[in-house]
């Protein structure tokens, strides 16, 4: 299985994936980046903050982008080359989250799709925005 080829690959075309992120994902996010920030783990600690709780990771959110250009459009076998993120909202636990990406330029004699990328909570808040460069299968 392989995704789109470059010549697949329209101005406009969009994809999404939504995905509710729960208090394990938050965890295991720790657990494998070394990411103990009270703020995502420990309830009393994030209660002070500015959020007034726990929050899920910025990056692990935009993982969801991820999920999109590498299994959907242009899907297996893409190449990640660049992200630029803007952090609008916090995400809390059990948020759902949906990933949604639409290519804006194709550069067709480098192989290069460039997308708008928008992170949006099930309120239809933007929670990341931002832009992804990538390479699609040959």
């Amino acid at each position: 299985m392989i995704g789109k080829k470059i010549s697949d690959i329209n101005i406009g075309d969009f994809a999404e994936f939504e995905k509710t992120i729960t208090e394990t994902d938050v965890y295991l996010f720790a657990g494998v980046t070394g990411d103990f920030n009270p703020v995502h783990i420990n309830s009393i600690e994030a209660s002070k903050s500015v959020f007034k709780g726990r929050v899920v990771h910025g990056i692990l959110t935009s993982g969801l982008i991820s999920t999109v250009l590498g299994t959907i459009l242009p899907g297996v076998g893409t190449i990640y080359l660049s992200q630029n993120l803007k952090f609008l909202k916090p995400v809390y636990i059990n948020d759902t989250i949906k990933a949604s990406i639409k290519a804006k330029v194709i550069i067709t004699e480098k192989n290069i799709v460039i997308f708008d990328t928008v992170c949006m909570n099930h309120h239809g808040e933007i929670v990341i925005q931002g832009e992804a460069t990538v390479m699609p299968p040959k």
